[in-house]
Parts: structure tokens; sequence; C-alpha cells
């Protein structure tokens, strides 16, 4: 790896895939029979997913990546109230009542590779584009405009103090999205656009 592939650590601890919401939308839509390429294949029909390299085995690498990644990140965003079982071929949400013996093995070596960015072979730079082109894409998706929002207004939607911390603010913003996820039980549609506004406005500073 170059050195302007090298990724800073803060970046690598801190990074948010924009990816965790739209799949989580799909698998609790269709908690079961997903495969890797299929989720990819549809996320692409959503328009959330874009052509990722011109060569196509790198693009297929590149979307697996991206995927497993957040499926890394989702599963503990959603542990211990469920379990989300991340296997390349068989991706399944389910209650965590149904089996308790699932906990997260953080020395899956699996989990290690997918978890490190500079396995995605581009520098930061490239991959905080490419992760800002997602989010645009999500933000487009739910229907959402930050024209009216600054950075205090976004604190205050968060409920937290000026001198908040990034991992503060992406810890909060996991939070809430997780609550008020349209499709979640309870959830709110307009509340969690409106959140997804304020993390848009807060991301950026990271």
């Amino acid at each position: 790896m170059t050195e302007a592939q090298q990724l800073s650590a803060s970046f690598r601890n801190y990074v948010e895939n924009p990816l965790l919401w739209p799949i989580l939308e799909v698998l609790k839509r269709q908690p079961s029979g997903w495969k890797v390429h299929t989720l990819a294949a549809h996320l692409g029909e959503l328009e959330l997913m874009p052509t990722l390299d011109e060569a196509p085995e790198k693009d297929l690498f590149k979307r697996n990546f991206l995927i497993m990644n957040a499926l890394y990140q989702l599963q503990e965003t959603l542990y211990p109230k469920q379990w989300l079982q991340v296997e390349a071929m068989d991706i399944i949400l389910m209650p965590m009542f149904r089996n308790a013996s699932h906990v997260i093995d953080v020395e899956d070596p699996l989990r290690e590779y997918y978890s490190q960015w500079e396995h995605y072979e581009a520098s930061e730079g490239e991959v905080k584009r490419l992760l800002n082109e997602f989010w645009t894409r999500y933000r487009k998706f739910v229907g959402g405009s930050s024209k009216d929002l600054n950075r205090q207004q976004a604190l205050r939607l968060f409920e937290l103090h000026d001198d908040a911390t990034h991992f503060e603010i992406r810890k909060t913003w996991r939070k809430l999205a997780l609550r008020w996820h349209p499709d979640r039980d309870n959830g709110n549609a307009e509340k969690f656009r409106i959140l997804c506004e304020a993390w848009n406005i807060l991301r950026q500073e990271a």
C-alpha cells in the first residue's frame, strides 16, 4: 500500500458506512434469503449502488467489500436486541430470542478484514468521496435537503452540547437512527429524515 493510500486512525475508527440504513430497510422487509450479490443487485435497483470500478472484477470486489463492511457495522448497531447473521451466502436478520447463543466474535478474521478500509484499495480521500456519494444518494432516496440546518441546530436535534466529540455524535446518530428508522416498530419517517439532515451536517466535520 502506498503512503497516499494509508488511512488515518481516526478515519478507520469513525467512518460511517451509509449502506447501513438502506440494508436495514431491505432486511426488515425480507429478513432472509439474501446473498451479498443479490443484496448488491437489489440496492442497484434502488439506485443506491453505483458502478464502483470500470473493471468488472474490481467492481464486484468493491461492492462485496462495502456491503460486508456495512453488514458488520449493522450487526454491532442492532446487537443485542436483534441478531444479524453475516455470511456472504446467507444473510439473515432475526430476533435475539430465537438463539441467545449468538454473540459478536471480535476475533473473526472476516470481520477484521472487512472492517479495515485500507483493504478497499483506495486512499482516504477516495473512500470519503465514495461514501459522500453514497450518502447523497441515500438522502435523495429518503427525500432530504440540508439547506435550513446549521451545526448548532443539528447538535440540538441530537440533544448534544456544542463541544461534543465525533465519537459522541456518531454514537448518538446511530442510536437515534435506529430508534426512528421508518421500518422499525414505532418508527417515524419524517423524524428519521430530519435526523439524516442533522447527521449530514455533523458528519462532514469528521
